[in-house]
């Protein structure tokens, strides 16, 4: 088994050198914020999610949630674990001064936010979806509801929920039942069953805070007719304190392939008449809320594709470095050597790694974008920047979360058999990676928005203006001496040209034959992660070549050979997925349903 260790000095380098991080601190708003207090902050955090999050990964895995008449209570470690957690602030140090956060910019966040990825998955989601909830309630909710529960939300003190999915309703918002009768005193009765609640129920917090999607008894039909109430677990007194139980239960918790640690629950609503719900902002305007919550929830699932990748190649490192099985092909020293010196389990760790750091480049590049179009006060570099954070965020939902699949499974491979033993903590990652390309909107949800609203709806703008710059930074590399870094250009080109192409025809498509545009929506996102992924580590290799001869160069000699093998290895799918998207929808679409 190994121990995370934060890899700060390549989180530093993508938040200064991609994401902007010096521009970002002089935004205003983050007047008392420096690169020195960023590093000092990143250094802290790697601390405690080496030393408390980390161990409670695998007991998590092993011990799960268990479940007793509605009542929940977790894994060994995790309820001191979260009160150390919420002590020391770091619960709600992305969130906004007003209500007791940092307000710290997210491109600092979302560095911290990867470690407790990285470290446990399962005891992160609670944090994710309490400051999603935060989100919501922030930018939609009365004064009055924004005094009761944010303090304490983001505190810690109380967490919260998202509340989605019930039985028949899946993806499918529209066929949402549960319901919000009024009670005459401005509150609502809301009775119902949703499930897939992540941490729906569990003994960390004194009450949770459940944002519930329900629907008022005059709403239209569809997803117009959406309404967002909160319905805490205790209802709250007006001094603030906690009064009685509402309305609603954990029924069951499910049983899943991965993330044990977190509970994922069944609620059910109104077993008794009713459990007391208040409007969220206007009514029949539920989903558009929601969206506030679900946006931020799947840039940071994405940045769970990250974590868990990173995690995963960490420990089969560990395990390349230690275990030493035959002889190396080529080698006639005569010395037993570790399985690292294998050239196929280095192609495999140098997949991990230059993945990895690509996924890793693009989630800080987007935080950087979403930093700028919040605070830059130039109001046409707000615009752009939001139009590009609107444009990559299915993709960073979409393609770490599918690398993170590679790579976990890479991870198993480089152990061998003894990746298939649960023991050696190879298969976790596996598991746990499963769900994310799943959760917060499957891949081809995320792969159709990116189709859809983000590229042919706009007439194809922001993508063309996103080659541009690509473009821009292949024709610079094309002038270096550097010999590598002319080959990076190369592999930009190609990559380019196929997603130039792959646009043209989404764009000649999309309207005139909608089921040929979809059929070629998820290759259309992978081929999008490549070049975006691609460029970016181009742009890292850029600033590396020319740090060779500092104290730490070994660092940027990595860099650059990293980015070589992306070049080399990875951006040469583009490709393939550029004719998947142009010629092969076709034969997607080409059986009839009883030949299947």
């Amino acid at each position: 088994m190994s121990n995370y260790v934060a890899p700060v000095k390549d989180m530093l380098f993508a938040m200064n050198e991609l994401a902007g991080l010096q521009e970002i601190v002089g935004l205003p708003g983050n007047e008392e914020v420096s690169t020195d207090l960023v590093e000092a902050i990143l250094e802290e955090a790697g601390k405690f999610a080496t030393e408390v999050v980390d161990p409670l990964n695998r007991v998590g895995d092993k011990q799960g949630n268990k479940w007793n008449n509605g009542v929940v209570t977790t894994a060994d470690g995790f309820k001191e674990a979260y009160a150390s957690f919420c002590e020391t602030g770091w619960n709600g140090m992305p969130a906004s001064t007003e209500f007791g956060g940092q307000g710290l910019p997210v491109t600092v966040s979302t560095a911290v936010l990867e470690m407790w990825k990285s470290a446990s998955i399962s005891f992160s989601l609670c944090q994710m979806l309490t400051l999603g909830a935060v989100e919501a309630i922030a930018h939609h909710g009365s004064e009055e509801l924004k005094a009761t529960y944010l303090p304490n939300m983001v505190s810690g003190k109380w967490t919260g929920t998202m509340n989605l999915t019930e039985p028949q309703a899946g993806s499918d918002l529209a066929a949402i039942r549960t319901k919000a009768e009024p009670r005459g005193d401005g509150s609502y009765a809301i009775t119902g069953t949703k499930i897939f609640i992540t941490w729906g129920e569990h003994d960390m917090a004194e009450n949770i805070v459940h944002l519930v999607l329900a629907r008022l008894p005059d709403a239209p039909p569809g997803v117009k007719g959406i309404s967002l109430f909160i319905a805490p677990k205790f209802l709250v007194n007006a001094d603030g304190s906690l009064g009685e139980r509402n309305d609603l239960i954990c029924a069951s918790i499910e049983h899943k392939m991965g993330i044990h640690g977190s509970a994922t629950a069944v609620m059910s609503f109104g077993d008794k008449g009713g459990a007391i719900g208040y409007l969220v902002g206007e009514p029949n305007r539920g989903l558009e809320y929601m969206f506030t919550m679900m946006n931020h929830a799947r840039l940071n699932v994405g940045l769970e594709g990250v974590g868990v990748s990173e995690r995963s190649y960490q420990h089969a490192l560990t395990y390349a470095r230690e275990r030493i099985q035959g002889k190396i092909i080529g080698d006639k020293s005569g010395e037993k050597k570790p399985i690292l010196h294998h050239p196929d389990v280095r192609r495999m760790l140098m997949d991990m790694k230059s993945r990895t750091e690509a996924g890793r480049a693009l989630a800080y590049y987007v935080a950087g974008c979403m930093d700028r179009a919040k605070s830059h006060p130039d109001a046409d570099v707000r615009a752009a920047n939001q139009r590009r954070l609107e444009l990559l965020t299915p993709v960073v939902k979409g393609w770490c979360t599918e690398n993170a699949q590679g790579i976990t499974w890479n991870g198993v491979q480089v152990h061998g058999g003894m990746g298939f033993i649960e023991e050696t903590g190879a298969a976790q990652y596996m598991r746990d990676a499963r769900i994310i390309t799943i959760y917060e909107g499957t891949t081809a949800i995320q792969a159709n928005d990116l189709i859809g609203r983000k590229t042919a709806k706009e007439g194809g703008k922001s993508m063309q203006q996103l080659l541009a710059e690509i473009a821009e930074t292949a024709s610079a590399l094309r002038g270096s001496d550097n010999a590598t870094l002319k080959g990076l250009s190369d592999a930009l080109g190609t990559g380019i040209a196929a997603l130039d192409e792959a646009t043209n025809w989404l764009l000649a498509n999309y309207d005139a034959n909608p089921q040929a545009a979809a059929a070629g929506s998820v290759p259309f996102l992978k081929l999008t992660g490549i070049v975006v992924g691609g460029w970016l580590m181009a742009r890292s290799a850029q600033i590396a070549a020319t740090r060779l001869d500092a104290a730490d160069g070994d660092f940027y000699k990595a860099k650059l050979a990293t980015a070589a093998y992306f070049a080399q290895h990875v951006v040469p799918e583009a490709n393939s997925y550029r004719d998947a998207i142009v010629n092969g929808a076709e034969s997607v679409l080409a059986l009839e349903e009883a030949l299947f």
